[in-house]
């Protein structure tokens, strides 16, 4: 029975404690007699494309046919290099909630033009980024996405349990629409032209049913009025990764 069992053989080569290999690649080379075996080296058949074709010719004095290349130049070639987008097979997922950001918490605007400002959060978007609002009528700031990674998250929360978010407040609903820039020379220096944003009428409703609703909460609770329609700032000897929000 002991001549059938099979013990296995300890490695040749073995790491030792400062992690290196007891012998190198030579040593190994020569115990191993790699040298007695044969090298098989496959040449790769390569197959030339094709570049240019005879294209027949008609008259008599063109010479018959002509060799033209089979993929035509580009006839345009940009005067500056151009970055081009590398490839990649990555696919960017929304970013994780923050355990500390829950529906009705108060959070701080870090960036932006409403950075400062104390927000109320109603839900994630499918994008990842934050949907807020002020209420507009307490600080001004009305219903829009913030990245989680320019807000602080407060302790103090806003009962929304039976908040009702329109359907239609979308990513694609909330992104802002970009100026057509006019090509007519003469509009080049007029400043009339120049159309500043104003919300649709939908946006206007949403604004209106939604911070009905976070105004109903907000009395609920004390001075949490007073709280969001106050900016915040910080003074000389205050750092904001030694408070408590």
């Amino acid at each position: 029975m002991a001549d059938n069992l099979k013990i296995p053989h300890a490695p040749r080569n073995r790491r030792l404690p400062g992690g290196v290999m007891k012998y190198s690649r030579s040593v190994m080379y020569k115990k191993k007699a790699l040298y007695r075996k044969k090298k098989v080296v496959v040449k790769k058949t390569e197959v030339k494309e094709e570049r240019f074709m005879t294209k027949p010719i008609g008259g008599e004095k063109n010479g018959k046919e002509r060799v033209v290349p089979i993929e035509r130049r580009k006839r345009y070639y940009p005067t500056e290099d151009l970055p081009r987008p590398l490839k990649h097979r990555k696919n960017p997922k929304p970013a994780k909630l923050r355990s500390s950001i829950t529906p009705g918490t108060v959070l701080i605007l870090l960036a932006g033009i409403h950075r400062g400002k104390r927000v109320v959060f109603l839900k994630q978007m499918k994008s990842g980024l934050l949907l807020v609002t002020g209420p507009f009528k307490l600080n001004g700031c009305p219903l829009r996405r913030v990245d989680q990674a320019y807000v602080i998250a407060t302790k103090t929360q806003v009962p929304l349990d039976d908040l009702k978010v329109p359907a239609r407040l979308t990513d694609e609903a909330l992104k802002r629409e970009k100026k057509k820039k006019s090509k007519r020379a003469e509009d080049m220096f007029d400043s009339t032209r120049e159309e500043t944003y104003k919300p649709s009428q939908e946006r206007k409703d949403d604004q209106k049913a939604v911070d009905q609703q976070v105004l109903e909460s907000v009395k609920k609770v004390p001075q949490l009025k007073s709280y969001l329609s106050s900016i915040f700032s910080l003074k000389k000897g205050q750092y904001p990764h030694s408070m408590v929000f």
